[in-house]
């Protein structure tokens, strides 16, 4: 069930009483085991069978990778942990994107596989949970956290429902040691939990499916829009994609704070970034830095050795495994995106311009709590940054090379619009309110901002008032998924 949905606050409605009815560290967890099953069955109960069996398979491997008594036994273990995630995710995610992309190859030779195709219907939410099996895995075999003794904590990791489906991707190092104790959420949590819920619904449905509607319609029918429409339609995906991905970050922390778990931001106001590299570090931050951790260090570390072997020492060999190890781990977080080509070049885009920018920066970390934005040359890095990142957008919103390629014909032809204006009112709407929203949140430093202000009437006056505002827009528009759903 999603998040800005009904059904869904009739879910919660009836899963928190009975939480905070029972007493016992393992009665809590337990039920909210059942609860996160039943909220991801909502989808497909079949799929929960593939969810018990990687969470299962993966316990009981890293129970035995942790009491395995050879660095050669707990490798193999590993490798067939890893084997069994990626298998999994391989098979339902990739199968006939392999297929697909091999086909024009076999005609070549007059061999047809498209026999191979199957009817795979992809997991909601695998790439997400996955990841989390794979993490842990990863931290038991480094030994920086112990197996899990208690197949319901772990099962629990996996499936607790508010970052399952689409993240923030936890980390067992930070959520096991949370589900191992007796959850018990202070008023402080419930009031950030319940703004953060308000906040961010807000967000996703007000601003971000709002924008998407206009999206929807200029992606679905490119031929019909001029030049700037087209350029308006780009910039509100960045808007629609920002807003609801955000937008469900805050309500899938709000809502783990009413049940005393923390997890981590997602996002730090990623559009204020003055380069690319910092782009990184406020967009989508659990996947950035499961990627950064455990695929661009481990790369790196492989090609530094491989170098090191061949005796090849140069002041530019840093620079080249920087480079090496950066391509590889952008071309897979594109893939990881979708099993589509057009992802594997975003990702890649992404690559390139962190390649470019270590190759011409002369300061690799700049603190976020420094950005002035009366400074020109601040405000210039600003929208250039912004501007390469939503070039890479258009790969990402585009389901077929057709539409980029009408997409460009629309901007090398330029045609004007009579509704230009109007497009450009509309746009520059929401990315004002974006800015607004995100400035408030960087100035206060605070996601549920709301809380900050001090008259208390006015406070949960504003809250009520825009939960019920959205809640009213709810009942008079048509439900839209949220984005990463699919991914």
């Amino acid at each position: 069930m999603a998040f800005n949905s009904f059904i869904f606050f009739i879910f919660l409605g009836l899963v928190i009483p009975v939480f905070y009815a029972f007493s016992k560290k393992s009665s809590k967890n337990l039920f909210l085991v059942f609860a996160s099953y039943v909220f991801y069955g909502y989808w497909d109960w079949r799929f929960c069978s593939l969810l018990a069996f990687s969470t299962i398979v993966d316990f009981f491997l890293g129970k035995l990778m942790h009491s395995a008594i050879n660095d050669k036994k707990r490798r193999i273990i590993f490798i067939i942990s890893l084997f069994s995630d990626l298998g999994i995710l391989g098979f339902f995610k990739y199968f006939n994107f392999f297929i697909d992309s091999f086909q024009s190859l076999s005609a070549q030779f007059g061999v047809n596989i498209d026999f191979l195709h199957t009817c795979i219907i992809i997991p909601i939410g695998i790439s997400f949970y996955t990841f989390k099996n794979i993490s842990y895995t990863i931290e038991v075999y480094q030994k920086k956290i112990p197996a899990a003794n208690n197949l319901v904590d772990y099962a629990l990791f996996v499936s607790f429902f508010p970052v399952m489906v689409a993240g923030p991707i936890e980390r067992a190092s930070n959520l096991l040691p949370q589900l191992s104790k007796k959850l018990i959420p202070s008023s402080s949590q419930i009031k950030e939990g319940i703004a953060l819920i308000a906040m961010g619904l807000f967000r996703k449905v007000m601003i971000g499916d709002t924008a998407g509607r206009y999206v929807d319609h200029i992606f679905g029918d490119l031929e019909t829009y001029k030049s700037i429409e087209v350029i308006s339609g780009l910039v509100l995906f960045s808007v629609q994609i920002y807003a609801d991905f955000s937008g469900y970050s805050h309500i899938a922390r709000g809502t783990a704070k009413l049940f005393g778990v923390e997890i981590m931001r997602n996002f730090e106001q990623p559009y204020f970034s003055r380069n690319i590299a910092e782009f990184w570090k406020r967009w989508h931050i659990s996947l950035s830095s499961w990627f950064m951790n455990y695929l661009f260090l481990p790369i790196a570390y492989s090609i530094s050795r491989k170098l090191t072997k061949l005796r090849y020492f140069s002041i530019k060999a840093d620079y080249l495994v920087y480079s090496l190890a950066v391509m590889a781990t952008f071309l897979l977080c594109g893939l990881w995106h979708g099993a589509a080509w057009t992802f594997v070049i975003w990702g890649g885009m992404h690559g390139v311009y962190l390649v470019l920018y270590k190759l011409f920066s002369k300061k690799s970390n700049i603190p976020f709590k420094k950005i002035q934005f009366p400074n020109i040359k601040t405000i210039f890095n600003i929208l250039t940054t912004n501007i390469l990142v939503l070039f890479t957008w258009l790969f990402f919103r585009c389901t077929s090379w057709h539409s980029i390629r009408l997409f460009f014909s629309k901007i090398i032809y330029w045609e004007d619009s009579e509704y230009a204006l109007w497009f450009i009112k509309t746009t520059a709407t929401f990315v004002i309110l974006v800015f607004i929203t995100d400035l408030i949140e960087y100035t206060t430093g605070r996601h549920d901002f709301i809380l900050s202000i001090k008259s208390k009437p006015f406070r949960y006056g504003l809250l009520t008032g825009l939960f019920m505002l959205t809640l009213l827009f709810m009942f008079q528009s048509k439900i839209s998924p949220f984005l990463y759903l699919k991914f």
